[in-house]
């Protein structure tokens, strides 16, 4: 088997009392999105910077290409860095800034201009090489970044949350031209960012992270149907959360049971994991085994689908997120304090202790 283009083997990161990493194990392959992805202070920036020796290990060891990086100083690694405020040179020109790389490695200066005119014209800014970082919009300037970023071919690029100071339309248009780039230029990837719908949009595999540790790593879709903890199943999209206990075969909530798998021993007190999308609204046939009447609490409207919040007998007085399409809520006139028969899906249930 080929050997992967990243491993990280036990790294660790104290800071004085406090640990930042705990025993970290990935390994990452030639050409992967990779995104490292949880809340504010789980350690996914600090473990990004030890990538790149802008902070030294407490303990483990880093190889890249099959080469030990783990005490090489940044100038020694092969990477380039997108910082979430950008950090271009104000006093420099767009195209001094994306050639800073460059004239440090001595680059002839006919064959630096060119690469700039390139990767300029790669990331939608042609012509723009005498303009100042301050002429420049939000989303142009991180476009310089990603430009500089790739000046020097690197083997692996790494972005710190190069996203989240954008706002939305430019957040989105953006993510998707760093993918489609990343595609076209087949640079290995990885992305720090909290948010869930980002990482689920553009990495080929994502690696959920807190308190210093890895949670679960996987696919996207791997990661959001079938989380390994509560606290994936918590953290990566919207999810109902119900108290049950579980029974052979199923989970029982106040006097109603759902049938669904799970590794329980009857009589465990567990939480049930479901999405919103995963209730069935106005089930018929075989999708009304465990179709229950609820009343709609209230309506959330997010645009071509709607957030529905539910309240049943069934459920013992918990509420239930459910999505609707809006234009299926319009169709039957459904709003609040009208009955809506749903159906939980129980394939897509996850329940843990």
């Amino acid at each position: 088997m080929a050997q992967p283009y990243l491993r990280l083997d036990g790294v660790a990161k104290q800071f004085g009392s406090f640990t930042a990493l705990r025993d970290i194990g990935l390994t990452i392959d030639q050409g992967e999105f990779v995104c490292f992805l949880g809340p504010s202070g789980c350690g996914k920036t600090t473990l990004l910077r030890i990538i790149a020796g802008l902070e030294v290990q407490t303990a483990g060891r880093i190889l890249q290409a099959g080469r030990d990086i783990s005490l090489l100083p940044p100038a020694q690694r092969d990477y380039g860095i997108v910082f979430q405020s950008y950090a271009l040179f104000p006093n420099l020109t767009v195209a001094d800034n994306v050639a800073y790389g460059l004239v440090n490695r001595k680059v002839p200066r006919p064959q630096a201009q060119q690469r700039v005119a390139d990767l300029l014209a790669l990331v939608g800014l042609p012509g723009s090489q005498g303009k100042y970082p301050a002429q420049l919009s939000g989303g142009q300037q991180q476009r310089i970044a990603l430009a500089r970023a790739l000046a020097t071919e690197p083997g692996l690029l790494l972005l710190d949350e190069p996203l989240s100071a954008l706002d939305a339309i430019v957040r989105l248009h953006l993510r998707q031209e760093i993918r489609s780039l990343q595609r076209k230029l087949g640079v290995t990837t990885i992305m720090v960012t909290h948010d869930q719908e980002e990482a689920l949009a553009v990495a080929d595999r994502i690696v959920v992270m807190n308190h210093g540790v890895i949670e679960q790593v996987g696919v996207p879709m791997h990661v959001y149907r079938e989380p390994a903890n509560p606290f994936v199943a918590d953290f990566v999209g919207r999810v109902n959360v119900l108290p049950v206990v579980a029974e052979v075969g199923g989970v029982r909530l106040g006097a109603t049971r759902f049938d669904c798998d799970h590794a329980l021993a009857a009589g465990t007190a567990a939480r049930l994991y479901l999405r919103p999308e995963d209730v069935r609204v106005m089930p018929a046939g075989p999708d009304a085994a465990q179709a229950f009447e609820s009343v709609i609490d209230k309506v959330e409207f997010l645009g071509a689908y709607c957030l529905v919040q539910v309240r049943a007998e069934a459920l013992a007085g918990h509420p239930l997120a459910v999505v609707m399409a809006l234009n299926l809520l319009a169709e039957h006139r459904l709003g609040p304090g009208e009955r809506l028969p749903v159906a939980l899906m129980p394939e897509r249930m996850r329940v843990f202790a």
